[in-house]
């Protein structure tokens, strides 16, 4: 919109320009006309008594070759004469004037031909003619110059005019520019309102209408979270008594009905490990990623590894390195981060190579990396993997959503999450890099 304002602004303000520049041209020339027509008039009127004045006194007539070989050698005239008896042979002329007679007839009055302006005088008894002419190059030039003199400040203010429409284009349309900008801010997890006092008229009912449309967005999600946290409770419960159950009937049978109970066993853990991702994934739909206290985010990472060198899920290779003076602070939320790690934890765990650790490095700078072995993906399957429920070539289980809550949840919390395979200085290996000092792309 202000690159269209400043187009069309600009070339409205040129087109005047050159319009008001084009009629001063055409009186310009029209008052040059009639300046150099009174010029001409007024210079043969006032050369008759003189030229009759001179004749009179002479007392043989010289010709005109002599009178001009006897007349002092003026510089250029921009007027030029002659003076002519009643046949039309030449009496006198102006050191400049042509030899031959001029070409109009001996007439008083203007003519014109296509060198000269000419105006003829008569003296009073018919006898002597006056003939003065202007060079037509004479008036082209003064039209020329003016031209220039009115087209030219024009195309010096063409620029001053365009960087002056765009300043004060942009001057007006800033508080349109806050506006989109606060609106774009607004997400899951950023539902204040827009500010509106300090904007114009004209965008105040725009910013009333986003104000209560995230009043009720606002309304919707915080009645999804507590859903979501409701449903955690009531669906944790009774998945967890149904294992312990059949854990307890396992140990009572033996035989084909114990291996029964024991896919009964498994079918429940898988089921209590899905609902937990897709409570997870609903969390993360609500917006949770989003912080507005500032948090030491390298604790949740000491205390989430602590967690799950205590548990059963090969605790052993997990290897945990901090660069000196790495920190990891911002306002962030600390839950999301938590979720995000054990997903990232879990995938490698369960999908690097057994035999291998898995490397988990705090660096300077905000950076995050987990590093595990695993045969190189090609850039397909990189792409499937980060897909909701997408997962790759491997036969180990997963409900394929740990990558996506991750992604989810760090796009919230503005921070950039890279997938990369081969790992950074190896030819194998599968590693994932969170880098809070940079907004996510």
């Amino acid at each position: 919109m202000t690159r269209r304002l400043i187009l069309w602004l600009t070339g409205a303000t040129t087109a005047f320009w050159l319009i008001a520049a084009g009629l001063g041209l055409s009186v310009m020339q029209e008052e040059f006309g009639e300046i150099f027509d009174g010029s001409l008039q007024e210079t043969a009127e006032r050369l008759v008594p003189l030229v009759l004045d001179d004749l009179r006194r002479r007392e043989e007539s010289a010709s005109p070759r002599h009178i001009e070989s006897e007349s002092d050698e003026p510089g250029e005239e921009y007027l030029v004469y002659q003076v002519r008896g009643a046949d039309g042979q030449i009496l006198i002329r102006s050191h400049d004037a042509p030899a031959a007679p001029f070409d109009v007839p001996l007439k008083p009055g203007f003519s014109t031909s296509e060198t000269y302006r000419f105006y003829t005088a008569k003296a009073p008894d018919g006898t002597i003619f006056v003939q003065v002419a202007d060079a037509m190059a004479n008036r082209d030039e003064a039209v020329t110059e003016g031209a220039m003199a009115l087209f030219l400040p024009v195309l010096v203010l063409i620029p001053v005019s365009i960087s002056l429409i765009w300043l004060i284009v942009r001057r007006a349309l800033a508080p349109v520019d806050d506006l989109r900008r606060a609106i774009e801010e607004k997400d899951g997890g950023n539902m204040a309102p827009v500010p509106s006092r300090m904007l114009p008229r004209e965008l105040q009912p725009i910013a009333r209408s986003v104000n209560h449309l995230l009043t009720r967005l606002q309304a919707a999600f915080d009645a999804e979270r507590e859903f979501t946290a409701n449903s955690a409770h009531e669906l944790r419960t009774p998945i967890a008594g149904a294992l312990a159950q059949t854990q307890m009937l396992i140990a009572e049978l033996d035989g084909p009905k114990r291996r029964r109970a024991q896919q009964v066993e498994a079918s429940l853990t898988n089921l209590g490990h899905t609902a937990e991702k897709l409570l997870q994934l609903a969390r993360a739909e609500a917006g949770i990623g989003a912080g507005s206290t500032n948090v030491d985010l390298a604790r949740v990472l000491e205390l989430v590894l602590t967690d799950f060198q205590r548990g059963d899920q090969a605790p052993s290779r997990l290897r945990f390195e901090r660069q000196e003076g790495a920190r990891l602070e911002g306002s962030y939320s600390e839950d999301a981060f938590a979720i995000v790690l054990r997903n990232l934890i879990e995938n490698a765990l369960l999908h690097g190579r057994a035999e291998e650790p898995v490397d988990i490095r705090l660096e300077t700078g905000g950076v995050v990396r987990i590093v595990n072995g695993a045969a190189p993906l090609p850039p397909g399957e990189l792409e499937t993997i980060r897909k909701r429920f997408g997962r790759g070539n491997t036969g180990s289980p997963g409900s394929g959503l740990g990558l996506s809550i991750a992604e989810r949840l760090l796009q919230q919390m503005n921070v950039r999450f890279d997938i990369l395979s081969p790992a950074t200085g190896r030819k194998d290996g599968f590693e994932v890099v969170m880098r809070f000092g940079e907004l996510a792309a």
